[in-house]
Formats: C-alpha cells, sequence, structure tokens
C-alpha cells in the first residue's frame, strides 16, 4: 500500500491562480466557432459570445486568457481588428491553413469575452513584425483614460473606460515564427519594445497611490534550449546601473508533449500501451525544463522576483482524419486527462518560480477543454481535470509525497503515483493525485501530519486509457464523485482507480 504523506502545517508556497490559465488563438476554431459566432449567429450568445462555452468556462474557473497568439500574434496588427466589423481589413492566416481572416474578432471582442468569463487578461503584442509606435499606440489604445489620439480613437468606437491588462508578452517564440532571431537580438529588440509599452494609470490610481501595473513577459526558450534561455538573460540584465529584473516581470517557456516526435506526432485516439506510457514520461520532463530553466534564472534573479511564464503547453498530436492540417484539431483521451494532471501537479510544486501557465488551447485546438461542431458543445476529459483542479488556486502550497513504484518499459518508465497538496483560504486541504498506470489500480493510505480529519470529499476522472467524449456520446469521461474510503486510527485508505486523476478535500 503507497503511503500518501501531507502535511498542512509546513507551507512551501503561494500557488498563483494563473497557473491554470488558457491559451486562445487565432488558429483554426478556436475564436471563430469555437468562443465567436457573431451577434446575428442561430447559435445562442452574448455579444458575439457562445453562450454555452462561456458558461462552461466560468464552471471551471478561469483565471487569465492569452490572446492573439501564438504565431499569430507577431504578424497581428491590431488597427485592423477595431471598428465597423464591414471595414475591417481582412487577411490570409500564413501560419495557420491560410484561410481568411476578417478580424471581427478584435480588441473589443477580447475584452468582451474575458469580461463575460470573469478572467485577466494577458494581451501578446507583435514584436516580430511590428513597430515600436504600433505596440505603445495599441497600450495607450486600451489602457490610457485621458485625452489623446488613441484614447479618443477607442472612445470613437464605443469604449468610453480604459481596458484593465494584467500581462503584455513581448513577441511570441522569436527563435522562430516570431523573427528567427539570436538570443541577444532578440534580447536588445525586447529591452527597445518594452520600454514604450507604457504603464498609463487612471487619475483615481494615482491619487490611492495604486503603482503601474500591467506585468511584462519576455520571450523565453523553447524546450531544452538553455543557451537562449542564457543569451537573452545576460544581455536584458546588461548595463550600468545594472537593471534589477532585466527589464522583465516574467520568461516565457514553451513545451509540448509529441510521444512520436515534432514531426510524426501520432494518433490523438490510436495508441498503444508502449505510446501511452512515452506520452506521460515525457510529460513528467517538464519537470525537469522548470528546473534547469530555473537554474539559470537564479544566476540572474535568486529572489525570483521574475516568473516563468508555461504560457503554451500540453499535447500535439496529429490532426483528425479529414480535417484542415492548419487547424490542428484534435480528439482528447483519458490520455490528455494524465497529462493535464501531471503537469498541473509539477506546476503546483514549482510555484516559487512557475506563476502563470496557458495550456494550448483553450476550445478546438490541440489539448482543448472544449470541443464545438456547430450548435452541439463537449467538456473533454482535459476539461474535468482543470475542474478539479480549481481549488488550488491562489492557495498555500504544502509538503506532500507519495510512495511510488516505476511501471512502464524500456526508457519509458514513469512513477505510478504523482500527487500535490495545497491549503485554501478557508482551511481546507486540498489534494490532487494520479494513477498513472494504465491497467493496475492502487491502494493507498493517506496521512495528514498532526491534522484531525472531521470530513473528506473527493471527485475522480477515470476510464479506461483511449476513452473520449463525443459529439454522439458526450458522456463517457466525466467527473464523478468518489467516496470508497475506510477511515481507522486516523488514517484514510482507498484504491485509486488505474488511469485516473483525483481530486480529495478534507476538512
Amino acid at each position: 500500500m503507497a503511503r500518501l504523506v501531507v502535511n498542512p502545517h509546513h507551507k512551501m508556497g503561494h500557488i498563483n491562480k494563473d497557473i491554470y490559465g488558457h491559451f486562445a488563438e487565432h488558429l483554426g476554431r478556436c475564436i471563430y466557432e469555437g468562443l465567436y459566432v457573431g451577434e446575428d449567429s442561430p447559435i445562442p450568445n452574448k455579444n458575439g459570445m457562445r453562450t454555452d462555452v462561456v458558461e462552461a468556462l466560468k464552471e471551471m474557473k478561469i483565471p487569465v486568457l492569452r490572446w492573439p497568439g501564438g504565431c499569430f500574434a507577431d504578424e497581428y496588427h491590431w488597427m485592423d481588428g477595431i471598428g465597423p466589423k464591414e471595414s475591417r481589413k481582412r487577411m490570409v492566416n500564413t501560419h495557420w491553413g491560410g484561410v481568411v481572416e476578417d478580424n471581427s474578432f478584435g480588441t473589443h471582442e477580447y475584452f468582451e469575452l474575458c469580461d463575460q468569463l470573469g478572467c485577466d487578461t494577458y494581451v501578446n503584442l507583435n514584436l516580430g513584425s511590428g513597430t515600436v509606435q504600433e505596440m505603445s499606440e495599441w497600450i495607450e489604445y486600451m489602457t490610457f483614460e485621458g485625452d489623446s489620439p488613441m484614447a479618443n480613437l477607442r472612445r470613437k468606437n464605443g469604449r468610453e473606460e480604459p481596458w484593465k491588462i494584467k500581462y503584455v508578452g513581448v513577441g511570441n517564440e522569436n527563435w522562430g515564427c516570431g523573427g528567427n532571431m539570436t538570443p541577444e537580438h532578440y534580447a536588445n529588440e525586447y529591452r527597445r519594445y518594452q520600454t514604450y509599452v507604457r504603464d498609463y494609470r487612471t487619475e483615481e490610481e494615482k491619487k490611492e497611490g495604486i503603482k503601474p501595473g500591467i506585468k511584462k513577459i519576455c520571450c523565453g526558450a523553447n524546450v531544452d534550449d538553455y543557451g537562449w534561455t542564457e543569451g537573452v538573460l545576460e544581455t536584458c540584465f546588461a548595463g550600468y546601473p545594472r537593471p534589477k529584473t532585466g527589464h522583465m516581470d516574467g520568461l516565457s517557456l514553451h513545451y509540448y508533449v509529441h510521444p512520436e516526435g515534432w514531426k510524426i506526432k501520432g494518433s490523438a485516439t490510436d495508441f498503444d500501451e508502449e505510446v501511452w506510457y512515452k506520452t506521460l514520461a515525457k510529460a513528467l520532463y517538464t519537470e525537469k525544463l522548470i528546473e534547469r530553466h530555473g537554474t539559470i534564472m537564479d544566476k540572474y534573479d535568486p529572489k525570483k522576483k521574475i516568473g516563468m511564464i508555461v504560457d503554451e503547453w500540453g499535447n500535439w498530436f496529429k490532426v483528425e482524419p479529414g480535417t484542415n492540417p492548419g487547424f490542428l484539431y484534435q480528439q482528447n483521451t483519458m490520455r490528455d486527462a494524465l497529462v493535464a494532471g501531471i503537469h498541473l501537479n509539477v506546476f503546483n510544486k514549482h510555484c516559487d518560480r512557475v506563476k502563470m501557465a496557458n495550456i494550448a488551447q483553450m476550445v478546438n485546438v490541440l489539448q482543448a477543454v472544449i470541443l464545438t461542431e456547430g450548435e452541439k458543445m463537449i467538456k473533454t476529459p482535459t476539461y474535468y481535470v482543470f475542474h478539479m483542479y480549481r481549488f488550488h488556486q491562489d492557495a498555500e502550497l504544502v509538503e506532500s509525497s507519495i510512495e511510488s513504484e516505476k511501471i512502464g518499459a524500456d526508457k519509458w518508465q514513469v512513477p505510478n503515483l504523482q500527487e500535490s497538496a495545497s491549503v485554501a483560504e478557508d482551511g481546507t486541504i486540498n489534494i490532487t493525485v494520479n494513477n498513472l498506470s494504465a491497467d493496475t489500480d492502487s491502494p493507498v493510505e493517506l496521512f495528514l501530519t498532526d491534522t484531525e480529519i472531521h470530513e473528506i470529499k473527493a471527485e475522480i476522472v477515470t476510464n479506461e486509457m483511449h476513452a473520449m467524449n463525443t459529439f454522439e456520446n458526450p458522456d463517457v469521461v466525466t467527473e464523478v464523485p468518489f467516496t470508497e474510503f475506510k477511515q481507522e486510527n486516523g488514517k484514510v485508505s482507498f484504491v485509486l482507480p488505474a488511469c485516473s486523476v483525483m481530486h480529495i478535500a478534507v476538512k
């Protein structure tokens, strides 16, 4: 029997709610058809946003939404997406499918969506093909309260009050689709561009002494490119006097799980047990990336003032047969649920450095939490994992450990069990634990250090490893209550089913 030990009295750090963030790019059917259907659509909507999708995302407690990309961000010119829709510029989305982008979803629509979701904003700015002036004027358009050309243009387009921006990304993947730059060249461009991301405050905020609040995210590495991290930080921290935080609040990291490799990728639904373990092993590799990039960041930022921002992560498989290859539409199985659970537990345990993460992507693209088809909508297994893990948001990470054994084959061995734990503001102890085995249940004994258990509740997502929800059968994989606990002598025991993700709440 595996021992799961949680010490709720040993606080390890604060879990920023934005670790549970999401990403919506102008890619395939993520924005159009997925989130936005237009005001005249027969599909129920509020100001063009799909009512069913918005309500589902609110239930999941989405904290922050990154937009408009991704690769699309560095070819997006914000002026094309404001003003009367009929006069907005049409363009070809050269990155994703070569389809026409009509810009009917732009700045005003993004903030309308975030307002309906009740989430914070993360706007990715165009460094790759944009200008400093363009970037600066967009910030002015969105956030300046006073009398200025861009603020007055915003008012002309129907918005009197400025919006709040929590994060801006200064470029995206500038080592690749964002310009194929060297780390030193990008870092110098970053220093220049971020200078003109003015942080305006309203007159009321100034009177109240509220400090400027936009957090600037610098483009970090792709997977294990430690040379990029070193090169960018060395250049950003150079100068006299030496900048204390390298002109940044966060440094991004992108990592996708490709079980069959970047070029092959493999099927989202047709895989064997060996590929199952290979996928989970690659998901666990996230921890090594965080630790190794974090070690480099520690050289320049030992007090961890700069957050690691894992703003693109998740499974990337082959598109579903018969769909546009550029739309990246894939199904979602119990394998995706375990990959989500693994990542979120890892992010929790590294909350001293990881301050935000955004799964790619929200709807109809890659490891989506929601899939749509016309008027139909389904929640994926990944959705239910995020729904269960929402209790970790803004909670205090506490010390935890679980006994495990290696399972799998050859070099793709993984621990059979993985966990994280936190204490919420109301004192509830929330524990999330995964059984990575494809076919073997695991007996578990839970110990809480110096804590009396008055109440225990749990939910679980579990099924056979290929199980998925379809539009014909939308409830094959769901979150269901788990009650099979035995309590005696201050200990709690239970059997964690194979291929499962569980949330336990203890009071």
